[in-house]
């Protein structure tokens, strides 16, 4: 893997890393991923030569169930709270690489270029979901508020801050209420 591509770059958004994240943690957070699951995620986002052993995955595991806390929070002030423990925690001080491989000067704040997968993961996610945070000047995302759903998600737009990872958990819900308030069919 090129870890150049690894990086928040100035090139991605914060929006696009942030939805890389969610994405992430949907695989990682599903019941027994793959390293051929979480690949396809990471190649989706235009990480190239991903290179994953199944201790990768595991450890990426890891990070995902503690980023998963930001999209838990109850509100800003909780949000900003986690996203500043796992900064604390994981990043480094910001510096500035091109890796010698014609990619460009980005940005890392992980420890070292070739740095652990999840240090990659909670960094890069952190650095994106703090961006989002301080623009909006609310929580970054949530999880799925339908019934048995629970998958995070970011909010990424403007309006009226999500409830529902997916227009199908939305629809679902809201087919649902409505059947609770329809009288029976006999």
């Amino acid at each position: 893997m090129t870890s150049a591509q690894r990086d928040f770059l100035p090139g991605r958004s914060a929006r696009a890393a942030a939805q890389r994240a969610v994405d992430l943690l949907t695989v990682l957070l599903a019941p027994e991923p793959s390293v051929a699951s979480v690949r396809a995620v990471l190649e989706a986002h235009g990480e190239t030569s991903v290179e994953l052993k199944p201790l990768d995955v595991a450890s990426l595991r890891e990070a995902a169930a503690e980023l998963r806390d930001v999209f838990a929070a109850r509100d800003v002030a909780e949000a900003a709270g986690v996203l500043n423990r796992l900064l604390a925690r994981y990043a480094h001080p910001p510096r500035l690489t091109d890796h010698a491989d014609g990619f460009g000067w980005h940005l890392h704040v992980d420890a070292d270029d070739d740095g652990p997968w999840s240090a990659w993961l909670v960094t890069s996610s952190a650095l994106a979901l703090a961006v989002l945070l301080a623009d909006r000047q609310a929580p970054p995302g949530g999880l799925c508020a339908a019934s048995g759903c629970g998958k995070p998600f970011v909010h990424l737009g403007g309006g009226s801050p999500r409830r529902y990872c997916s227009t199908r958990c939305a629809t679902r819900e809201r087919v649902a209420a409505h059947r609770r308030k329809s009288p029976a069919v006999q």
